[in-house]
């Protein structure tokens, strides 16, 4: 980061650490090397939580190795992505990840994409994945351990009724955009939303929100990608599961 988006990064952080009542947890030291962070998501708008949540428990972990954070290609078909990249926004990609870590920085993904960023109310506390593996595959080839993240309560800031995955292919929104998900949400400004609130700015509810950065995992002798990669997930989903037993919504 420049010393400005630095500023700006930390004033946002100040800022959803108070409003959201932030809290974190550092389970482990995160290993002095490069690391492939693996976070879920809660709802992934314009305004995203869990990136900011991150980029809270990041700082107050200590570690302070660069973190490039893999964005969809949205946000530059969208002409917003050149504004995040002082922030350390790079266009998803395995490429770019592998030149990333080798480049000595961490990586941070969210595997589930728009999938887990635009799930309905009822999925909130699930971790979503969609049954996509490559990032497990791209920590080994990669040689790096992976640290997963989890944040609960970013599912709280609007209420999603439907994730709109009807809605993404009939717009063709699926293929000019690459976007699975166009969900109907409820949000203070916007009301019943169909399909654009994950593209305009919203308003977040004051949800109280937690973040835990769970000791790094690597794989085990002879494990195929795809179970290293369930492992992950699920450990993840222990620890959703943990943060949200005796959640009240919005409350915490």
């Amino acid at each position: 980061m420049t010393d400005w988006s630095d500023r700006v990064a930390r004033a946002l952080e100040t800022f959803v650490g108070a409003y959201n009542r932030h809290e974190t947890t550092i389970a482990a030291p995160i290993p002095d090397e490069p690391v492939l962070f693996v976070a879920n998501h809660g709802f992934g708008g314009v305004f995203d939580l869990n990136v900011v949540a991150f980029g809270i428990g990041h700082r107050e972990s200590g570690d302070e190795r660069p973190v490039i954070v893999l964005t969809h290609q949205v946000a530059w078909q969208l002409g917003v992505g050149r504004f995040l990249e002082p922030f350390g926004s790079r266009l998803a990609g395995r490429e770019t990840a592998k030149e990333s870590l080798a480049e000595g920085n961490h990586v941070l993904v969210f595997p589930g994409g728009d999938v887990d960023a635009f799930k309905t109310w009822k999925d909130r506390n699930t971790v979503l994945f969609d049954g996509r593996t490559g990032f497990a595959r791209l920590a080994v080839e990669a040689g790096a351990p992976i640290v997963p993240v989890v944040t609960s309560g970013a599912g709280e800031s609007v209420v999603v009724l439907d994730d709109g995955a009807w809605l993404a292919k009939a717009t063709g929104v699926r293929e000019r955009f690459r976007l699975n998900r166009l969900p109907t949400t409820v949000s203070i400004q916007w009301g019943v939303n169909i399909g654009a609130v994950g593209l305009l700015p919203y308003i977040p509810l004051p949800t109280k929100l937690r973040t835990t950065f769970l000791p790094a995992m690597r794989p085990e002798p002879d494990e195929a990608a795809e179970d290293y990669a369930d492992r992950v997930r699920a450990a993840m989903q222990t620890e959703l599961d943990r943060q949200t037993r005796y959640r009240r919504p919005i409350i915490g």
